[in-house]
């Protein structure tokens, strides 16, 4: 056995000692955007299964793109600390009107029956009716509305790639229960901690535009863009809209991208696996990505465990790297030593965050260190090179 395997499959076991049990919230959502306003107006359906020994009294939610407005935490926090994010900086104070975030719900019930709600930001919180009790299961429905904001930090519009739509933390998301409590994280542009689930999500939007992200694509017939259709010749000139509805089992995410200009290519990798990149510039060198990024996920596969689901997604949009489930959202390519580096980071988290799902916003060290441990040893192998001392940088 591997040691980096070996250690991979012991942490589990020590972090059991603290925690036995994991909350499910499972998904099933329906959202509209309207690409020339950057709207989108949606419902969601959760069933919440309480796995913990307590009895829960209340929820909460994020709404990550309130933060993306003038005075909002990470605005002010920004502004203040001495080594701000060189993305952020003083970015957010300078939005107009019409380039801010906005993320509203308007709506919510337990079980058929409305309930209380109040909204601090980013923070949505809720008092249950009737209580949930350890092992018993209960539905919260919720309408809500939203604007993309103008990109500054991961999420958001016409980023500087182009990219028409990049939505990472866009809808309500139930934040994460377990044995140390709620962990209502106002986003003050770090990490994150999810719940596990199963996503079924439909995104009716301009039938020019392309996506991809999270999930499986379940009517690829309807759809066409590359994906695997028996259909060659979707025609869509008589739509305005299509609805993309994507399906992913036991993950604690859901990220999408979309652009009317995306290639989409699909490259089969090790056990299966398939992998689409998504991009719209620098062409040449995120196709020459594709044969090294089947080298990365054998080499993690062999080194780490399998990857367990059957789709890996990369895609340009956001800014930098950052992980999501079952894909990335990488920013560029113009140069090719920084695609291949970061790619092989981001996918490395497929693992050390994906898989383990640990609290990154209070122990980042701990997927972000395994990560940039094997990231170096992944990409020089795709390139055939051994350095004496592979992590002198």
């Amino acid at each position: 056995m591997k040691p980096f395997f070996y250690l991979f499959f012991l942490l589990p076991l020590v972090l059991s000692s603290q925690s036995n049990w994991q909350q499910k919230a499972d998904y099933n959502m329906n959202v509209s955007v309207d690409v020339k306003t950057f709207e989108f107006s949606g419902s969601q359906e959760i069933v919440y299964t309480n796995n913990s020994p307590d009895t829960i009294r209340k929820v909460y939610y994020h709404l990550y793109f309130n933060a993306f407005k003038p005075g909002s935490q990470m605005d002010v926090r920004s502004l203040n600390i001495s080594d701000p994010d060189r993305r952020v900086k003083d970015r957010i104070s300078k939005l107009k009107k019409n380039e801010e975030g906005d993320l509203s719900v308007f709506e919510l019930k337990q079980d058929g029956k409305p309930i209380v709600f109040e909204k601090q930001e980013t923070v949505l919180l809720a008092r249950l009716n009737k209580v949930l009790l350890p092992g018993k299961k209960t539905k919260l429905a919720l309408k809500f509305t939203g604007v993309v904001p103008k990109q500054i930090r991961r999420s958001g519009r016409n980023n500087n790639d182009g990219v028409a739509l990049s939505m990472t933390q866009w809808f309500p998301k139930l934040a994460e229960y377990d044995f140390e409590g709620w962990h209502p994280n106002p986003y003050i542009a770090r990490e994150f901690h999810g719940v596990w689930g199963d996503y079924d999500v439909k995104i009716t939007i301009d039938k020019n535009y392309i996506l991809g992200g999270t999930g499986y694509l379940q009517n690829s017939n309807e759809i066409g863009y590359g994906y695997q259709s028996k259909n060659k010749t979707v025609d869509h000139s008589k739509k305005e809209a299509l609805t993309w509805h994507f399906y992913a089992p036991n993950v604690h995410d859901f990220t999408w991208a979309a652009d009317p200009d995306f290639y989409h290519d699909v490259v089969r990798g090790p056990n299966d696996v398939e992998l689409h990149f998504l991009y719209k510039t620098n062409l040449e060198n995120w196709r020459k990505l594709q044969p090294h990024s089947v080298g990365l996920m054998e080499y993690f596969n062999e080194n780490i465990g399998e990857y367990p689901w059957k789709q890996y997604s990369i895609i340009q949009g956001g800014d930098g790297g950052m992980e999501y489930a079952m894909s990335t959202l990488i920013t560029g390519g113009e140069q090719y030593s920084r695609l291949l580096g970061t790619t092989s980071h981001e996918m490395a988290h497929a693992w050390f965050q994906h898989i383990l799902a640990n609290n990154e916003a209070k122990h980042p060290w701990m997927d972000e260190g395994f990560a940039s441990y094997i990231d170096v040893l992944a990409e020089n192998s795709v390139l055939g090179k051994t350095p004496k001392n592979p992590f002198k940088g």
